[in-house]
C-alpha cells in the first residue's frame, strides 16, 4: 500500500523569542516609548494603561491587549488608582498571517487568558533571566530545563495567536482615546522636569540595582551635575534617594501582603534578606516584622477588629 504525505500548513510559526515579562508597574508609571523590528504584545492583567501606539494612543483595561508590529513607535503609562500589571512578549516572526494582528487590539476571552497564564508558567520554569526586569533585553535559559519545554514556549506563543486570530476575526478595535495630548517629545527641560525625568527612570528599574553611571549615562549628565541636581532639588544623594524608593516600594508590598520578606528582598534586588532588613530598619527604624505587625495592628483597631486574626 502507498501512502501519500499530506501537506499541513502553518499559518503562524513563532522563529525565535526576544522577551517575555511580567510587570507589576507602580502607580503613575511611565516609559516614554522605543521602536523595535520585531513583534510585541502588551496585555493588562490588572489595572488600566493609556498606551500610545504610532501617533495613537488608547485606555486599555484589565483583560485587553494590544498588539505592535515591528517598527512601530510604542510608550505606556499606568492611569488609575490601580498599580497596573502588564504581560509584555516580544518575537521574531516572518509568518505573512501576522498581518491580520497591525492594530490589533481586543478583550482577551477567558480561554485566551488561561493561555497566557500558561505562557508564563512555562517561562517561568525554562528561562533564567528575572520576568519582572523592564531593562532585560535578551532571555537566558535555566540550565538543564525541563524536557520540552523550549518548545512549550513557541507552542503555546503559536496557539495562543492562532486562538486571537480565530476568536477575534472580526472584532472592532478598541478605538483611540480622544483628545489626548502626545507623549511629549523631547526637549529642553528645566531642573525640575530633569529631575522629574531622572525619578521615572528610577521607577522603571526600582528592581535593578542601578549605579551612579547607570543614571548618568541615561540621561547625558556628568557625576557632579547629577549630584549636585539630587542635592539641591531634593537634599540628599541620587543613589540615597534611590534606596528610600526602594524602601518605601518594599513598604507598599507589605501593606499589600503579596509577597513574604525573602520574596521583597529578590524582587528588589537586594543581595541577601539580613542586607535588606538592615536598610529597612536603617530606613524606618523598624524591622520588616515590625513595621508588618505595626501595619496590621493599625489595621485591626480602624475596624474594630481585636481578634488578633491576619489581614
Amino acid at each position: 500500500m502507498t501512502y501519500v504525505k499530506t501537506h499541513l500548513k502553518r499559518e503562524i510559526v513563532i522563529n525565535s523569542i526576544i522577551t517575555i515579562h511580567y510587570f507589576e508597574y507602580i502607580r503613575d508609571f511611565i516609559f516614554h516609548g522605543e521602536a523595535h523590528d520585531f513583534w510585541e504584545f502588551a496585555y493588562v492583567d490588572k489595572g488600566s494603561v493609556r498606551i500610545q501606539a504610532g501617533e495613537e494612543q488608547y485606555l486599555l483595561h484589565a483583560g485587553d491587549i494590544i498588539f505592535h508590529e515591528p517598527n512601530e513607535f510604542h510608550a505606556i503609562e499606568s492611569v488609575g488608582n490601580t498599580s497596573p500589571n502588564l504581560v509584555a512578549v516580544s518575537f521574531v516572526t516572518h509568518s505573512s498571517a501576522m498581518q491580520i494582528f497591525r492594530q490589533k487590539r481586543c478583550t482577551l476571552t477567558m480561554e485566551e487568558r488561561t493561555l497566557i497564564s500558561k505562557l508564563i508558567s512555562i517561562a517561568r520554569e525554562t528561562l533564567a533571566t528575572p520576568m519582572n526586569l523592564p531593562s532585560i533585553e535578551q532571555v537566558k535559559l535555566r540550565p538543564n530545563t525541563p524536557f520540552g519545554s523550549e518548545q512549550l514556549i513557541l507552542l503555546y506563543l503559536e496557539f495562543f495567536l492562532i486562538t486571537v486570530a480565530r476568536n477575534h476575526a472580526n472584532t472592532q478595535n478598541v478605538s483611540p482615546q480622544n483628545p489626548v495630548p502626545k507623549i511629549s517629545p523631547e526637549r529642553v527641560m528645566n531642573k525640575s522636569e530633569r529631575i522629574e525625568k531622572i525619578i521615572e527612570y528610577m521607577e522603571f528599574h526600582i528592581c535593578e540595582q542601578l549605579t551612579i553611571s547607570d543614571i548618568c549615562e541615561a540621561h547625558s549628565l556628568s557625576r557632579s551635575a547629577l549630584q549636585s541636581l539630587f542635592h539641591k532639588e531634593k537634599g540628599c544623594g541620587v543613589i540615597e534617594y534611590f534606596n528610600n524608593m526602594k524602601i518605601e516600594r518594599a513598604k507598599d508590598i507589605i501593606r499589600d501582603g503579596t509577597m513574604n520578606f525573602t520574596e521583597i528582598a529578590y524582587f528588589l534586588s537586594y543581595s541577601s534578606l539580613q542586607y535588606f532588613s538592615k536598610q529597612f530598619k536603617k530606613a524606618t527604624g523598624m524591622s520588616p516584622l515590625e513595621y508588618s505587625s505595626s501595619v496590621k495592628g493599625i489595621s485591626r483597631s480602624l475596624r474594630g477588629d481585636d481578634t488578633g486574626r491576619n489581614i
